[in-house]
């Protein structure tokens, strides 16, 4: 449902996720010699948001749509991890790296607006079990 403030976390979260590939962060990670991590960050985050996306249209089972975003969330961390360590790799934060400190930025947000649609639908489920005890 649309209406819903966690469906808009979602969405954002699938937005910042595909944004990270039109980044420079992105095309580092992939000349990188080290293959697994470009690998492993296209791998986290293609499956982040595919998962969060997919996540929009299981509104009828709170439940199972929380156990997916909890797994995306995972997934996004997994994504921090390999976007911290290629930061790293080409030798930390500086103004030389403004570009790709937007994508680690993207990951960062994307992993924000999965934690907020996950507190959201935790909302909505303890809101429907007081009403269902009010019943």
């Amino acid at each position: 449902m649309i209406q819903r403030p966690q469906t808009l976390y979602l969405f954002a979260a699938a937005l910042f996720n595909l944004a990270v590939f039109f980044t420079p962060l992105y095309s580092r990670a992939m000349a990188d010699p080290v293959l697994w991590i470009g690998w492993g960050l296209a791998t986290s985050l293609t499956l982040a948001m595919l998962i969060a996306f997919a996540a929009i249209f299981l509104f009828n089972n709170r439940l199972l749509q929380l156990k997916v975003v909890k797994f995306a969330t995972y997934l996004q961390i997994i994504g921090l991890g390999a976007v911290g360590g290629i930061i790293f790799s080409l030798g930390g934060f500086g103004v030389y790296l403004v570009w790709e400190a937007v994508g680690v930025f993207l990951v960062f947000l994307a992993l924000l607006m999965l934690w907020l649609g996950g507190r959201g639908i935790k909302k909505d489920e303890e809101l429907v079990k007081s009403m269902d005890r009010i019943r």
